[in-house]
Order: C-alpha cells, then structure tokens, then sequence
C-alpha cells in the first residue's frame, strides 16, 4: 500500500501539468459546493435572526370588524384570559395617521401606535430612561407616550433631554413618560426607533374608531405556537361566521416555511454544483486512461516479475484517489477562502459548513475511487507478452 503511494506520487509529481488539470475539474466542483452551501446556509442564518427580532413567539390578528359582526376588545381580553395558561401576553395595536410636533420642528414618518402596557415586554426591548406605559393610563386615556431613541435625538438632541417634555401629536399634547433603549445602530427616518407609543385607549377615540382591528399575542411556549393560532381562529369564527373576515399569523410558522425553502434551494444549489464533481471524474477516468497506455510497458515488466493482478490495480486505483483527494483538499482551501471574502462583500456571516466540506471531499475521494477503476482494471488485466510489446 505505501509503495502504491509512493509511485502514485512520483506519477503525480512528474506530471505535473497533466495533473492539475485532471485535479482543475475537482477543485472547482469541491469549492463550488462549499460556497454555495456555506452562502445559503448563511443567508437562512440571517433570516432566521431577522425573523427572531420580530418574535418568533408572536401571533397577530387581523380583523374586519363590520357593523353587524365585530369583535370588541373586552371579549378579546376575555378570550385571553380563559386561555391563559397558553398564552403569555396581548397588546391591542391601533395606527394612528398624522406627524409629530415640538416646537418648530415636525416628523412625518414617525409610526404612531396605540399599544398596552405589555408591548416594551412583547418586543423584548428596555427603557432607556422614565417608565412605561401603565395600566393606569389604558383606563384613563392619559395623554402619555414612550418615544424612540431616534424620535428623542430628532426633536430633543437627546434621550434625556426629551424625559418628561411634550409632544404634539396631531395637534394633542402629550407627556414623554418613556424613551426606549436604541435598538439599530444606525438609526434613520422610518426606522425601528423611529416610533411613538400611547395609550391604545387614547389611540382610538384619536382614531375615532370604536372597534380595534389588530391585536398581537404572544404564546407560553414556542411549540404551543400552532395549536394556540388554532384556538384563536376557532374563537373568531364563532364571532364573525367568515374566515375571509380575520387573519391569524403564528410567526413560527412563518419562519419554519421560510427554513424549509431556503433547505431546498441549499439542497438544489449543492446538487448542480455536484455535476461538476461528476464531470471531473470523467476526467480523472480519461487521463488515467491515458496513464496505462503510456505504461503499458512498464506494467507488462511488473507482471512478468510476478506482480499479482491485486497489486496493478491497486497501483492504479492509489493514483486515482490520491489525485482527486489532493484536487479535495486545494478544492477547500480555495472554498473557504472564496465564501469568507464574499461574505464580507455581502455582509453576512458566512463560514464554510463541516458538512459542506466533509461531504464535498468525501465525494471527490469517491470519485477518484469510482472512476479510477476502470483504468485499474484495464491495467491489471493486460497480458503480460502483449505488454511488453506495446511501445
């Protein structure tokens, strides 16, 4: 075995033009799937971090509350408090059109949202400074509000110079009880601290709509996420009779459909980047072809010494595998290098897989095996006369 390595280098080693082309087609196949799989891989990362931010454990529900069939949020909260032990926490959520306003300055594009007191929890955010909004303001309509970091460096230079000022919304005054922790590190106009929160209450006699539209719910425990949907949908359409009328989305779902895809497309991407492994092992088949024509002398010496027909074969097979495994190995140097470089450019955390690089160098090495046999088998089975004879 360790001789057939030997000579199986020494082949490689004084040809070795001829042999990095034979290797060219492995390289490329075996660093192609490992870019591929490890850049997929990396995106359904990045999605999967996306979509956890918004909350994994959320629900939302859409409703079209008509004048003879609605849902008022009383019965919601009642709802929610029967099913208590299944769900977590629930914030009304009601839009509120318009700009912003101290002083002279004025912001457009600011989200304006009616909310309960559990919405800083439900988001998973903090408070930078004051307090948030309490029950007491939900009963009373108290003119109160937490802003975001970007709304408080807009109009106030700071967060804590805006602590306790007033805003103007849509012409109504209200208090600056809260500004949230930053939560981009670049924040901009219509962004993720670009926000204002009141009172859902006080949002919708400002809406001057007596019915909310859209709650959000947050379950107990992630795996509960579907049959918790399911209970909300089954209690909405007792209400209204017409599934056209509500929507419920359980965020889990979303993301589990999300993962799958993108498995697919990996899986996809991985597959068409292994025809190229499949077309390379035609190469290597055809240059050890090549290989035992030249040393067709050289073999017919070997087996009039006596060399077992085993030996040849395995002479030949060694230089097969060991050519496609060195083809491997620069094959996943050059991927790794390759899916670093253009995970920077995309901004994404992009490492090669171990998968990715086991399966890709253990099918390279396959290929050596596979179709190296054939040239093996041609070798060993020359007659040891007619191969002396050969020039």
């Amino acid at each position: 075995m360790l001789q057939s390595f030997k000579l199986a280098m020494k082949s490689i080693w004084s040809n070795k033009m001829r042999s990095f082309l034979t290797m060219l087609g492995i390289i490329i196949g075996v660093a192609s799937v490992i870019i591929l799989v490890s850049l997929v891989n990396a995106y359904m990362s990045y999605m999967t971090d996306s979509f956890s931010s918004m909350g994994t454990n959320q629900i939302t529900v859409n409703m079209i509350n008509l004048s003879s069939r609605s849902v008022s949020d009383e019965e919601i909260y009642e709802f929610y408090s029967e099913q208590g032990e299944v769900f977590d926490e629930i914030s009304p959520m009601v839009s509120i059109s318009g700009a912003i306003k101290h002083g002279n300055d004025s912001m457009t594009s600011t989200s304006i949202t009616g909310v309960s007191e559990a919405y800083l929890s439900i988001k998973g955010w903090e408070l930078q400074y004051g307090r948030n909004l309490q029950y007491g303001d939900m009963t009373g309509r108290h003119k109160v509000c937490v802003i975001g970091t970007y709304v408080a460096d807009e109009l106030y230079g700071s967060a804590e110079n805006a602590y306790g000022e007033t805003l103007k919304i849509n012409g109504y005054a209200f208090t600056i009880v809260g500004v949230a922790a930053q939560q981009e590190d670049e924040m901009e106009e219509g962004g993720t601290d670009d926000f204002v929160w009141m009172p859902y209450t006080r949002a919708v006699k400002m809406a001057r709509n007596s019915n909310i539209n859209n709650y959000v719910f947050t379950v107990s425990d992630l795996s509960q996420a579907t049959a918790a949907k399911s209970q909300i949908e089954s209690f909405l359409y007792e209400r209204f009779k017409d599934e056209d009328l509500y929507t419920v989305t359980a965020m889990s779902e979303m993301l589990d459909e999300l993962n799958s895809m993108i498995a697919m497309a990996s899986a996809g991407l991985g597959g068409i980047a292994g025809i190229s492994l499949l077309v390379a092992g035609v190469g290597v088949m055809n240059i050890m072809l090549v290989s035992v024509t030249e040393r067709t002398r050289e073999i017919g010496i070997r087996k009039a010494l006596g060399a077992r027909k085993s030996v040849i074969m395995q002479q030949f097979v060694i230089e097969a595998a060991v050519t496609s495994s060195l083809g491997g190995i620069i094959g996943i140097i050059l991927g790794s290098v390759v899916t670093s470089a253009v995970g920077k450019l995309a901004e994404l955390s992009a490492t090669p897989t171990p998968a990715a690089v086991l399966v890709s160098f253990g099918v390279s090495v396959g290929i050596g095996l596979l179709f190296g046999y054939m040239p093996a088998n041609r070798a060993a089975g020359l007659n040891p006369i007619d191969a002396l004879r050969g020039d």
